[in-house]
């Protein structure tokens, strides 16, 4: 009896193209134009194509595919990702993307290579084209805010701007004024932090007294901050609100190295609560992403694509503040 099973050249029929071309865009070889390989990609998951030793098309074995996995927020994310994928049955493979956005291409096309049945993007890093190039042949979930949505592609992010402004209110509220915000990256995540930031300083009336430190030099700028607290200037910061956890742990250092104690003089407060919030001495107040529910909440996202939901999803997570020992009094409640 004949296998029902899709070949390559129903998909090339499907697609209009010669069997030789239709191979070449699966494989990712080059000499296909983009909206070529991408009617190959379309063809193959129309007629539930798949290549020789890919795994089944019904679900089972899922890439992940982290920006840095020495940053806490990537290794929480994926544990709960592995969490519901062990109670699930499925199966998970890793792929490090070391921080290099063509490394991270390389590192989603030897996942497809290695035929996951879907794959989970912990990266904003990945470009649109590769996205949707991928998103065309299996199910595709991105964790992290895209600067645009990408057609075919599923998203978990949380609402940045709502944690920046649960950061401001409570520095505020704590008796602090002149605040800080310092970030590493003009990434959208990123972006939406300052962004919610500035929108919450204006709220209350505090626009003029805030300031935003870097990208490009988020080092001289602590530096000026520090001598004006060491000075005991009137106007100088006694609050920083960092974009992420490792930018806080830098000001608590630097801090240290100026003799200025945190919170009695400077308050601190990070971004994503990850492992390393408890790792420093005082604790860090932080902004609690749920990684771990953001991760079950993809890899759910996978098993409604391979039940049959055709339709992009998003899920946005609302953010909590952990309080912990960077944060204290500030002058105006002193």
């Amino acid at each position: 009896m004949r296998s029902s099973r899709p070949t390559l050249a129903a998909v090339a029929r499907e697609a209009g193209v010669s069997s030789a071309t239709a191979s070449m865009a699966l494989n990712d070889r080059p000499g296909v134009r983009r909206e070529t390989r991408l009617a190959v990609l379309a063809a193959a998951r129309r007629l539930g194509y798949r290549r020789a030793g890919a795994a089944s098309p019904g679900g089972g074995l899922i890439g992940v595919l982290p920006t840095d996995l020495g940053n806490p927020y990537h290794t929480d994310v994926i544990a709960g990702i592995e969490e519901h994928a062990e109670r699930e049955g499925l199966g998970v493979v890793i792929a490090h993307g070391r921080r290099d956005s063509a490394h991270l291409e390389r590192q989603l096309q030897r996942l497809l290579a290695l035929g996951v049945d879907g794959v989970i993007a912990v990266t904003t890093w990945l470009s649109p084209a590769a996205l949707e190039a991928a998103a065309a042949t299996l199910p595709v979930v991105v964790i992290g805010r895209m600067q645009d949505a990408v057609p075919g592609t599923d998203t978990v992010r949380n609402d940045d701007e709502a944690g920046a402004a649960l950061a401001v209110r409570h520095l505020v509220e704590r008796g602090h004024r002149h605040l800080v915000h310092v970030t590493l990256s003009t990434r959208p995540g990123p972006a939406s932090r300052r962004a919610g930031f500035l929108a919450e300083a204006e709220r209350l009336g505090l626009r003029e007294q805030v300031h935003v430190i870097g990208p490009d030099s988020p080092r001289d700028g602590m530096e000026m901050v520090l001598r004006a607290l060491r000075r005991g200037d009137q106007d100088a910061p006694t609050a920083v609100f960092a974009a992420n956890d490792i930018a806080a742990v830098s000001v608590l250092h630097r801090a240290a190295d100026h003799r200025v104690q945190v919170p009695q003089q400077l308050s601190v407060v990070g971004y994503d609560s990850s492992t390393v919030a408890l790792t420093v001495r005082p604790h860090l107040t932080s902004v609690n992403q749920p990684r771990s529910e953001m991760g079950r909440l993809a890899a759910q996202m996978l098993q409604e694509r391979w039940r049959g939901r055709e339709h992009d999803s998003l899920s946005v997570v609302a953010p909590v503040l952990r309080v912990r020992g960077s944060t204290g009094i500030g002058p105006a409640l002193r």
